[in-house]
């Protein structure tokens, strides 16, 4: 399933939203201008590697804290940072509305935090780097999962090759994808081989992440304006 647009109208520029995606888009120009070897280290020292911070016999160099921030700036090809910018427009608009922007950019900045330490709790001798903003990214789909339950997520589903383009409420669409996320990384642990190198753990953490933050950063209702009447009854529209 690929999220294409939701139904929720923004009520004010998401400023932290844009910076996060054109630092990301900046930084990712310059990853695509670095010989391989080059980034390759770039990725083993400013990514999360688990056993930099797990195994007792790591190399004596001092432990660096700075991937736990660095680690969600980074990409590894087109599809993995046009994904993961894209699900990030589409769902931190509305949650930087409901925090506001400061809280918004805090928030983000501690699910890529707990996305990175629940990869490492699920992949302690890992010396695999993981690098994305899918962990942040997944933060901000918790957080809109309580936010916006009634919300509508258009979205494309591919059935033999064909798009068939079908309207989800958020519950569901967002619900389905973390399971499937919980699912895949059972699988992973079970079968290491075939985890495909994605960090599903990681998500994980960053969505339930998310949902607990958001509870605890979310203003109260007299310090934003209400979406509508009563907030519940998303206006239907798909503008192509």
């Amino acid at each position: 399933m690929f999220p294409l647009q939701d139904t929720i109208p923004r009520r004010q520029s998401p400023f932290v939203t844009w910076a996060i995606i054109a630092i990301n888009l900046v930084i990712f120009v310059i990853e695509i201008s670095l010989p391989p070897p080059v980034l390759e280290r770039i990725f083993f020292y400013l990514g999360i590697v688990p056993a930099r911070y797990t195994h007792p016999f790591w190399p004596n160099e001092g432990i660096s804290y700075w991937p736990f921030l660095t680690n969600m700036f980074l990409h590894g090809g087109w599809l993995h940072f046009i994904g993961n910018m894209w699900t990030l427009w589409i769902f931190g608009d509305n949650v930087e509305d409901r925090l506001g922007h400061i809280r918004y950019a805090i928030f983000y900045i501690l699910c890529g935090i707990s996305a990175s330490l629940t990869h490492i709790l699920f992949n302690m001798h890992s010396t695999v780097p993981a690098i994305g903003a899918s962990g942040a990214i997944a933060g901000v789909m918790g957080a809109y999962f309580i936010m916006f339950p009634h919300s509508r997520i258009i979205t494309m589903i591919p059935i033999f090759f064909l798009p068939w383009i079908v309207e989800l409420p958020a519950v569901i669409f967002l619900g389905f994808w973390f399971l499937s996320q919980v699912f895949s990384g059972t699988f992973a642990v079970l079968a290491p081989h075939a985890g495909g190198g994605i960090a599903w753990w990681a998500h994980a953490g960053g969505f339930l992440a998310g949902i607990v933050l958001c509870l605890i950063l979310k203003r109260s209702k007299a310090k934003y304006r209400p979406y509508y009447p009563d907030e519940w009854h998303p206006i239907r529209s798909f503008n192509i």
